[in-house]
């Protein structure tokens, strides 16, 4: 598997027929370095509800029906076994399906629901009979439950919302920008107005707190009142982030009309171009390095896979916009990505290289197929490379 085409072609349905738990439901988590699924771990939310979303999107940017079964039998899992009976989807359950009792298994954080939302507007477009009725706006009013009254920002859980933000306690941009992408899909999808309008407060969120405006770069974390936090953590910059951050923006100025998020946008990618990109004459050149410091130096000079992914979609974003070395830029990503994170001809790939392209961490983490999926229909409706409408391989059989 060398490429992004045989990515939707060939490699989607056959990591599928792979990840797929046949005797209890549900996915695998990962494969191991050798790429068998791993069973008997914890199932959570995140893997089901990013695996929906990427089956229904890959549907409707490729017309392949047949990625419908899986979409459905897996969101039908997820809807039995993850989703709480008060509001939104636990963190996580036992392999078999069955409730963990432990505290960070009950938890219902933010970050998953937006992948929850993610997955049901996508699957409903796809297939409008797939999602039961009101299971989007019973989990809209759960998350409006997670949400700040004063700033409009989430509490990192249904704990935190309990009891408030304590002094001490971090809050992350993270959940904020899932939660515009999840919402901004929802508009897109629907052309309902009140998406939107959600979108904007995400917006507004993310310049009133998260934006270092001496830089322009994003911060990952912030102090429990949204104010900027001391220490490595308040000074923590991803690479990864800038560039997804800046995707969003130029997709709500695409969607909204509002042209000015665009400069929020250059400001983090010229941020991340400055500092965050492997130039030693390694084998790794291009990628983005893990982790930075404020002020551009690197803490963490390893490569995972999703950042990759997410500078390849800017990049095929600005080639429509007309910039003259956006496609080049997006072409050496699919080269690096998948030369190097995947192996040829077989269901596997890892999480981490070096510089040199030495792997870190070996696992082929079910999570990451959301990162990649939207990396390839990014490049595909930017004319970068083709998505073929037949995939080869039938899924009819996949539990």
């Amino acid at each position: 598997m060398t490429s992004a085409t045989a990515f939707a072609m060939d490699f989607v349905p056959r990591w599928i027929a792979f990840a797929t738990d046949q005797q209890a439901g549900g996915l695998v988590e990962r494969l191991d370095g050798e790429g068998r699924p791993v069973f008997g771990e914890p199932k959570t939310t995140l893997v089901h509800a990013r695996t929906v979303f990427s089956l229904a999107h890959l549907c409707l940017e490729t017309g392949n029906s047949a990625l419908l079964g899986p979409a459905r039998r897996i969101h039908a899992f997820m809807d039995a076994h993850l989703r709480h009976p008060e509001g939104g989807y636990r963190y996580a359950i036992d392999p078999d399906g069955s409730l963990r009792e432990d505290a960070a298994s009950r938890t219902r954080r933010a970050y998953d629901q937006s992948f929850a939302l993610l997955a049901l507007v996508t699957l409903q477009k796809a297939d409008p009979k797939a999602v039961p009725e009101g299971r989007i706006e019973g989990l809209w009013r759960f998350i409006e439950e997670l949400t700040e009254p004063v700033t409009g920002a989430l509490y990192e859980d249904d704990q935190m919302a309990r009891s408030g933000a304590r002094a001490g306690e971090r809050r992350a941009q993270n959940p904020q920008m899932h939660m515009l992408e999840a919402v901004l899909q929802a508009y897109e999808l629907t052309g309902e107005s009140v998406w939107l309008e959600r979108a904007t407060r995400y917006i507004s969120l993310l310049q009133d707190y998260f934006i270092d405006r001496s830089t322009g770069s994003v911060r990952e974390f912030v102090s429990h009142d949204l104010s900027s936090l001391e220490g490595a953590e308040g000074q923590r910059r991803e690479p990864g982030h800038q560039y997804e951050w800046a995707w969003l923006l130029h997709r709500y100025a695409d969607l909204s009309g509002h042209e000015d998020v665009r400069s929020l946008a250059d400001r983090m990618t010229a941020f991340a171009d400055g500092h965050g990109i492997r130039r030693t004459g390694d084998p790794l050149d291009g990628a983005l390095f893990d982790a930075l410091k404020a002020d551009g130096s690197v803490i963490e000079n390893t490569h995972l896979l999703w950042p990759l992914t997410e500078a390849g979609k800017l990049a095929c974003a600005l080639h429509l916009r007309g910039d003259v070395h956006a496609a080049a830029r997006a072409e050496e990503l699919e080269r690096l990505i998948f030369s190097r994170f995947f192996a040829a001809d077989q269901v596997r790939w890892v999480n981490q290289l070096d510089g040199r392209g030495g792997v870190i961490w070996p696992d082929a983490l079910s999570r990451l197929i959301y990162h990649v999926a939207l990396f390839v229909t990014e490049g595909a409706r930017a004319g970068l490379w083709s998505i073929q409408p037949e995939l080869r391989i039938s899924l009819s059989s996949s539990p």
